[in-house]
């Protein structure tokens, strides 16, 4: 297909969630994850695949999706395969770094480690085999429409602003907690009908930088995932994401980790805990 007629299709499906999402507390909508938990992993990892095709995407991992078919209930998913180091790369920001992992092992710590802190924000991702080539699966969000869409295209406020910042705030720590180097990058960022936000493709994240990022950008933290935050040891950590990163990056994470605590206990001592905490 041309990339005329795809951008036909992303003009009509885009103008069509709009509709969707100006209209959605008077309709019932898809659930975006028609399965989640336990249960989709093991429809990831099992159920028998009858269809893969390239994404129409500017991104240079080259995903693909995938139909699966689980006896009679079928599902869609991502595949990215992307394994690579590059050795020098220059952000938007324009900051330079050195070593960068580009890694599909990348999508499946990250889903680890929002089932970790209860986030909620990253869809169920397993390791699977296809065609002989090892990848992360990754259940597809139906109805959604990224981030950079919903500001730049469709340009619709959303409905409950407080809402909106506090869910952006988990995702800022989130992305923090990662060293996420696609920061900037709002089309990692899906919203479904419900205006609830996925963080997807963190395929370069999970940097060697024990510091944040974008410290200053932390300013109002969730209570409940403080608290998971607290209590995640390092032994449970090192348990469910030994498997996709090194020593060095689970050793850098866990001080991020450190930090977002300590800044959250500066941040009330300085403007209180009104300012700075919400459910």
């Amino acid at each position: 297909m041309s990339t005329k007629g795809f951008r036909m299709i992303e003009f009509v499906r885009t103008t069509f969630l709009m509709v969707v999402l100006q209209t959605a507390p008077a309709v019932a909508q898809t659930p975006a994850l028609p399965i989640e938990g336990e249960e989709a992993e093991v429809v990831l990892r099992t159920a028998e695949v009858v269809k893969i095709e390239d994404l129409d995407s500017k991104g240079m991992t080259k995903p693909q999706k995938v139909t699966l078919v689980d006896g009679e209930q079928t599902v869609e998913a991502v595949f990215k395969t992307v394994d690579i180091t590059h050795q020098k790369v220059t952000l938007t920001t324009g900051r330079t770094v050195f070593r960068l992992r580009d890694s599909y092992r990348h999508e499946i710590a990250a889903y680890e480690l929002d089932k970790l802190l209860g986030l909620g924000i990253v869809p169920p991702t397993v390791e699977r085999k296809i065609r002989r080539e090892a990848g992360s699966l990754s259940l597809w969000i139906q109805g959604a429409m990224t981030g950079w869409h919903r500001a730049k295209v469709a340009k619709i406020p959303p409905p409950d602003p407080q809402d909106w910042n506090d869910q952006m705030f988990v995702i800022r720590l989130f992305m923090q907690l990662t060293w996420d180097t696609d920061y900037n990058n709002i089309s990692n960022l899906l919203i479904d009908a419900d205006w609830h936000i996925w963080k997807i493709d963190s395929s370069r994240a999970f940097r060697t930088d024990p510091e944040l990022r974008r410290e200053g950008t932390l300013t109002r933290f969730s209570r409940r995932i403080l608290v998971a935050l607290g209590e995640l040891s390092k032994e449970r950590l090192d348990q469910h994401l030994g498997p996709w990163l090194d020593r060095k990056q689970l050793d850098a994470l866990w001080a991020r980790r450190l930090r977002i605590l300590k800044l959250a206990q500066e941040r009330v001592a300085e403007h209180g805990e009104t300012a700075v905490l919400y459910p």
